[in-house]
């Protein structure tokens, strides 16, 4: 099966077929963590250490779009002391990437719902994302308080308005019209995901543009991440054929 548990190697990614699109689902900080008998919340500042070198490799290596799950829809039901400390560390995150992404120059983009989201935070994000927003080179999105099912809904509330509005006949929906309502109407079709911790599921993550991702499981916790790792996810990648339907 294609996506089985990748193998260790020291083999490097050809740069002539790299995955225009790549979803990594953060998962593991809190088993992390709890192996060596810290409190949650400590691995998850691990995980974002991990998450900020994976993230730059990925710009380095000529990744030109990448999507990190960082708070779904449903992480609410965590206990409150978490999530407060997951959102203090995003917030950390964020005041330091004003500088430092813009520098790069990254498009930092966050994906979801962010009515939830502290005001003061939100600011934050509306001025990186502002700072950053004509930058083409490489984007970093960022899943917060996302959900797959969530994203879709939405943009199937835009399609209804539109329909009762007159504007959009009901024939005239199609995938792109429906593609073109999500969260960023200019979000590739992610090509790969990636989720360590050994979990073997999407978690409601990016269900839309997951339609021919490939997939890519390792037992690895997220804060124990290196770029050989995704080295090894994106080099198992390349020795897939992707038919798309076709024989």
């Amino acid at each position: 099966m294609s996506f089985l548990f990748g193998k260790k190697n020291n083999q490097k990614p050809d740069p002539e077929h790299l995955p225009a699109h790549i979803g990594i689902i953060m998962d593991g900080n809190g088993r992390w963590a709890q192996k060596r008998g810290l409190p949650r919340t400590a691995g998850h500042a691990a995980g974002v250490k991990t998450f900020k070198n994976i993230s730059l490799y990925a710009q380095e290596i000529g990744i030109r779009q990448i999507t990190f799950y960082a708070f779904s829809t449903e992480n609410w039901k965590r206990p409150k002391q978490e999530i407060d400390r997951i959102m203090q560390l995003l917030d950390q995150y964020i005041e330091e990437g004003l500088a430092e992404y813009a520098e790069r120059k990254a498009r930092i983009r966050f994906v979801g719902d962010l009515a939830p989201i502290p005001p003061k935070m939100a600011e934050k994000i509306r001025r990186l994302e502002a700072l950053t927003k004509d930058y083409t080179g490489w984007t970093l999105n960022i899943a917060l308080n996302y959900g797959g099912r969530a994203e879709i809904v939405n943009a199937a509330q835009k399609i209804a308005r539109e329909a009762v509005e007159g504007t959009l006949a009901p024939e005239e929906i199609s995938e792109n019209t429906i593609a073109s309502r999500l969260y960023y109407d200019d979000m590739s079709e992610c090509d790969l995901i990636i989720r360590p911790s050994g979990e073997y599921r999407l978690s409601n993550f990016l269900l839309w543009q997951s339609a021919y991702s490939e997939f890519w499981f390792d037992k690895i916790l997220w804060p124990d991440f290196k770029p050989e790792d995704l080295d090894r996810a994106i080099c198992d990648f390349q020795k897939r054929q992707r038919r798309f339907g076709a024989i």
